[in-house]
C-alpha cells in the first residue's frame, strides 16, 4: 500500500492531463491574493508561542484542541504542550521521546496522540505526566477519539481499534481492506453517544457500535472510477461533520453526501471534491474543494449559493466557523475570512510563516492556529 498526499495526488493528475495538451508542462499556481478594499472584521493576534517545530515537513494530523483549562498541541518530536487559553502562558510541557504523527484530543483528565510507530500515547490532562501507552497494528494517522470510557484508535491498516481508556488494552477491532494507494491520512472519528462514525479509505463510511465495534451500517460516498490507481483515489480524509443527527461526508473521490446518522441513507448528493471536509455555519454548509474553491452549499439540499475562487491552489485547511464566518488558512500562514451571506472575502490575518494545514481551533472568543513550523497564535476579532 503507498500513501500519497493530497497534493501530491492532485499534481500528478493534472502533470498527467497536461503531459497531453501542454508543451511548457505549467503546473496551477496558488492564486494571488488581492487586498480587501473594505474589511468587515479586524483579526488581531493576542498572543503566539513556539510549540516546539510542529510537523516539520511531515504531512501530519497534528494540531490545536482547546478546553476550559488549556490549549494542547505537540510536535513531531514527541514534545506536548499545554498553554492558558486567555494568556499564552505555558502550563506544561512533556517530552514523549516518540514521532507523534496524530493529536492531540482530550477526553476526562487525559489527553490523547498518536505515533508514526503505531502507539497510542495517553497523557494525565493536568501535568502531562505518563498515564499509559498502547500498541496498534499501524501508523495512527488519525487523531485518537474518547468518550471516557473507549479511546478509538485508526492506522493505516485499515483497522479501527477500541482500547481501554483506563489502561490502553484492546477491546475490540474492526477491518476493512485498504486500496493499494490511498492518499496520506486519515479523517478523525466521530463518537456520538452509542455509536462511532468512521470515514475509510475505500470511499465508505460505517457507523459502528462504542461497545463491541460491530457495525450498524455502511454506506459508499463514491464509488472509485478511473483508469488507474491515481484516478480511482476515493479516500474519505475529511473532517466528519455531525450535525442535528446527520452526518455530512466529502470524498476525494468526488461527492459530498448528507446521511441519515441512524440508517446511513443517502439525503443528498453534490459532487465536489475534497480532503478537509465541511463545516456548518448556519443554514450553510461551507467546504473547500481540492483546488482551493470555497463553497456555500444549502445544508438542506447541498444546492450551491456561493463560490469562491479568490484562493484556488492555495492549499487550504479545513474550514471553521468563528465570529458568523468561515474562516481557512493556507500555506503561507494567512488566514481568511469569508461571508457565509455570499462568498466574498471580508478579512485576512498572517498568524505566522508556516503553512495552516489543521483545521483551527474554536474558543469562548479566540480562534487558535497551529502552523506546521509549531507556532501557535490566538486571534481575536476587534
Amino acid at each position: 500500500m503507498l500513501r500519497i498526499s493530497a497534493a501530491q495526488a492532485v499534481a500528478l493528475v493534472l502533470a498527467a492531463v497536461l503531459a497531453g495538451c501542454s508543451s511548457d508542462g505549467k503546473v496551477r499556481e496558488p492564486a494571488k491574493l488581492q487586498d480587501i478594499v473594505h474589511p468587515q472584521l479586524k483579526p488581531q493576534t493576542v498572543w503566539s508561542a513556539r510549540a516546539g517545530v510542529g510537523s516539520d515537513d511531515y504531512r501530519s494530523a497534528l494540531g490545536a484542541v482547546v478546553a476550559p483549562d488549556a490549549v494542547f498541541t505537540a510536535d513531531v518530536r514527541g514534545r506536548v504542550y499545554a498553554y492558558e487559553p486567555a494568556t499564552g502562558k505555558r502550563i506544561w510541557r512533556a517530552d514523549t521521546g516518540a514521532r507523534l504523527i496524530s493529536g492531540p484530543t482530550v477526553s476526562g483528565n487525559a489527553v490523547f496522540l498518536g505515533t508514526m510507530d503505531g502507539e497510542v500515547i495517553a497523557l494525565k490532562r493536568a501535568d502531562g505526566a505518563p498515564y499509559w501507552r498502547a500498541q496498534i497494528s499501524s501508523e495512527a494517522l488519525a487523531p485518537p477519539v474518547s468518550d471516557g470510557t473507549l479511546v478509538i484508535a485508526r492506522g493505516g491498516d485499515g483497522l479501527v481499534q477500541a482500547l481501554s481508556a483506563v489502561s490502553g488494552s484492546r477491546n475490540w477491532v474492526f477491518d476493512r481492506s485498504v486500496p493499494n494507494l490511498t492518499l496520506r491520512g486519515l479523517c478523525m472519528p466521530v463518537i456520538d453517544g452509542a455509536l462511532v462514525y468512521v470515514g475509510m479509505d475505500n470511499g465508505r463510511v460505517a457507523a459502528l457500535r462504542m461497545m463491541d465495534g460491530q457495525p450498524l451500517w455502511e454506506q459508499l460516498v463514491t464509488a472509485p472510477a478511473g483508469r488507474n490507481e491515481l484516478e480511482r483515489l476515493n479516500d474519505v480524509d475529511g473532517h466528519l461533520l455531525l450535525e442535528d443527527g446527520d452526518l455530512f461526508v466529502a470524498s476525494f473521490g468526488g461527492e459530498l453526501v448528507r446521511l441519515d446518522g441512524q440508517t446511513g441513507q443517502v439525503l443528498w448528493r453534490r459532487g465536489l471534491k475534497s480532503y478537509t471536509g465541511p463545516v456548518r455555519i448556519g443554514d450553510l454548509i461551507v467546504v473547500a474543494d481540492e483546488a482551493g474553491v470555497v463553497w456555500g452549499l444549502d445544508v438542506n439540499s447541498g444546492a450551491a449559493a456561493w463560490r469562491n475562487e479568490d484562493l484556488k491552489y492555495r492549499r487550504l485547511s479545513p474550514a471553521q466557523a468563528f465570529a458568523g464566518h468561515a474562516v481557512v488558512g493556507d500555506f503561507e500562514g494567512y488566514l481568511h475570512w469569508i461571508d457565509p451571506r455570499d462568498g466574498r472575502l471580508v478579512a485576512r490575518h498572517r498568524a505566522g510563516g508556516g503553512p495552516i494545514r489543521s483545521q483551527p481551533a474554536v474558543g469562548d472568543e479566540l480562534l487558535y492556529v497551529h502552523d506546521q513550523h509549531g507556532r501557535l497564535s490566538a486571534i481575536r476579532i476587534d
